[in-house]
């Protein structure tokens, strides 16, 4: 049986943050209808859509499902169909920002009237009692804002701001989303009551981010700078070998000589400032440039087969555009293959979290813009004098 079944959210999200929560949602069980605006969530939007228009690789990867309902709010009918949806809801997921929620008759206040019980999901930028609540938030203006851009040039001294490519916040973001919602739920089986959520999405990032970055600023005064040393340390880099990079970690002071012992340069550790563990530590950087000198007297393969026969944690670094060839995840099923209705075959990821006594494995696909319009209209306007 799903983990959520029975469990009924009403969806009105788009992009990343909020779709990404829902679809957890919906692998876990959970009814989950996207209500999108005319034209669709911005999201669907993209050169590399399939054969339809709308239905772009981003969109297919964080909204399968679902139902899809495309309702123009703005209109007395379509919003008389959303508040017939709220009011037979469990959960209640958006991202409208807080005025714009209000002008539809969409914030809290107004939900709870329909339906009191309802949990109420405010996927926002900022928290709403700052000086950022109204302002307009992206993962790029997430990243800058919490000193994440800024890290990169703690690495390699270049000075210019730069974002880590990759929807990062919008994705931490949708995770604390899932937890709320969850905990929400647990809360209001054993009160009865709903309740307002906000997941703000600088706070959420932040929170990620500084939970090593804050380092000396912790504590009052400070006791050094900001940022986790090893983390910038410039040498912790993937090393170079024959044909490529492997990753190679020394985590524990027990694997230096091991690893310098593959490497062929045992003797190297006799060096004083290579003496103890304290000076290991203090000289890590000097250590990780030693491995990258020395590692490019091997090929990936046979560097990483001595550190595994080792103990020692290694990946050979892996072209993004070849992952659908790892052997791990092609013998998980990490991959799975499909053929959507009107897009083809695809591939799709499956749920990374297994459950030993529920099936999450996806079934429903992404649905085209208001697929189920028709559908869920029916059930309303049928109803309405």
């Amino acid at each position: 049986m799903a983990l959520l079944k029975g469990l009924k959210i009403v969806d009105l999200t788009s992009v990343v943050f909020g779709p990404y929560a829902t679809q957890i949602l919906s692998d876990l069980g959970a009814e989950v209808i996207k209500v999108e605006a005319p034209g669709g969530d911005m999201f669907r939007s993209s050169a590399r859509a399939a054969v339809t228009p709308g239905m772009s690789p981003g969109f297919m990867a964080i909204n399968r499902g679902k139902t899809s309902v495309e309702l123009d709010l703005k209109t007395s009918p379509d919003l008389a169909v959303m508040q017939g949806l709220l009011r037979e809801a469990d959960v209640f997921v958006l991202n409208v920002r807080g005025k714009g929620a209000e002008r539809l008759g969409l914030d809290y206040a107004s939900v709870a009237k329909l339906n009191p019980g309802i949990i109420y999901a405010h996927c926002v930028g900022f928290g709403q009692d700052g000086p950022y609540a109204d302002l307009q938030a992206y993962d790029d203006v997430i990243q800058a804002a919490s000193g994440t851009s800024s890290i990169p040039s703690r690495v390699d001294g270049n000075p210019r701001a730069r974002y880590i490519p990759s929807l990062i916040a919008d994705k931490v973001a949708g995770l604390h989303a899932v937890y709320a919602v969850l905990a929400a739920v647990i809360h209001r089986m054993r009160t009865g009551r709903g309740q307002h959520i906000e997941i703000p999405m600088l706070e959420a990032f932040s929170s990620f981010m500084l939970l090593e970055h804050l380092d000396g600023l912790t504590f009052d005064p400070p006791v050094g700078d900001a940022c986790y040393q090893r983390q910038i340390e410039p040498a912790r880099q993937p090393f170079p070998t024959k044909d490529g990079y492997i990753s190679i970690v020394a985590y524990t002071d027990s694997t230096w000589p091991k690893l310098f012992s593959i490497l062929g340069c045992a003797d190297l550790l006799g060096r004083e400032e290579f003496s103890t563990p304290k000076l290991r530590a203090r000289n890590v950087g000097a250590l990780y440039q030693a491995i990258a000198d020395h590692s490019p007297a091997f090929d990936s393969q046979t560097l990483l087969a001595a550190c595994h026969a080792a103990q020692i944690p290694a990946q050979i670094a892996r072209d993004i555009s070849d992952i659908l060839d790892d052997p791990h995840l092609k013998q998980t099923g990490f991959f799975r293959r499909r053929t959507h209705p009107s897009e083809g075959d695809y591939y799709e990821m499956q749920p990374p979290v297994k459950f030993g006594d529920a099936d999450t494995t996806p079934d429903r696909m992404p649905p085209r813009i208001g697929e189920h319009s028709e559908e869920v209209r029916g059930r309303f306007t049928s109803r309405m004098p």
